[in-house]
């Protein structure tokens, strides 16, 4: 099974509400941050690919339809390149309102995240994360607010310039069912768009998942 979606925006921009959309749509299972939680052994795998190394992508997405979120929106290039028919969501997000939800929440994370890898692992979650977020996208200032949402516009002007447009859809929450449904070829479900992982449900995930260790 090969990806038919690719998320390319970064964290803290509606990713785990999109996963949950694309899945209603029949788009699932899709791959984000927390399948990394919960396969442990993925972490090496995504090491390897932040250190420029080759990985066997087919193998790592098997059995998805989609992916979103770190740490594969990190990877948009080779995976669109790899999956050529497969269509991209940039999930966008106010910058500033962006930096604030992602220092509340994702920065806070890694800069506590434990190193130790938890068994069937060999590299930590936390430790691939800071590696891959906060050194090789953020060059280690993930706290200097001008700097994160410099890199945070940069990005998603390269997917926006490095795409088809009629290969790209710009998204944002608040659009709702009907651009998303439209680009996707798929019917508008009798469902509310998702609303998760606030600020204050990120804290509480983090802790569910944290007791599940």
């Amino acid at each position: 099974m090969a990806l038919q979606v690719i998320g390319a925006g970064f964290g803290r921009t509606g990713t785990l509400s999109l996963k949950l959309a694309l899945e209603a749509l029949g788009f699932g299972p899709c791959y984000h941050m927390l399948e990394v939680i919960r396969q442990p052994e993925h972490a090496a795998v995504w090491q390897r690919a932040t250190r420029g190394e080759a990985v066997d992508w087919d193998a790592l997405f098997a059995g998805y339809q989609s992916g979103v979120d770190w740490p594969l929106c990190a990877f948009w290039e080779p995976l669109a390149a790899h999956y050529p028919d497969a269509r991209v969501i940039l999930s966008e997000r106010d910058p500033e309102s962006w930096f604030r939800s992602a220092s509340d929440t994702i920065f806070q994370a890694l800069d506590k995240a434990p190193d130790k890898a938890p068994e069937g692992g060999e590299v930590s979650q936390g430790s691939m994360a800071r590696e891959l977020i906060c050194e090789r996208t953020f060059g280690g200032r993930h706290h200097d607010r001008d700097h994160a949402i410099a890199v945070y516009q940069a990005h998603r002007q390269r997917v926006i310039e490095g795409l088809p447009p009629q290969r790209l859809l710009r998204f944002r929450a608040a659009d709702g069912w009907p651009p998303l449904c439209e680009f996707l070829g798929v019917p508008v479900p009798g469902i509310p768009y998702p609303r998760v992982n606030s600020t204050e449900e990120f804290g509480e995930l983090l802790r569910k998942l944290d007791a599940e260790r």
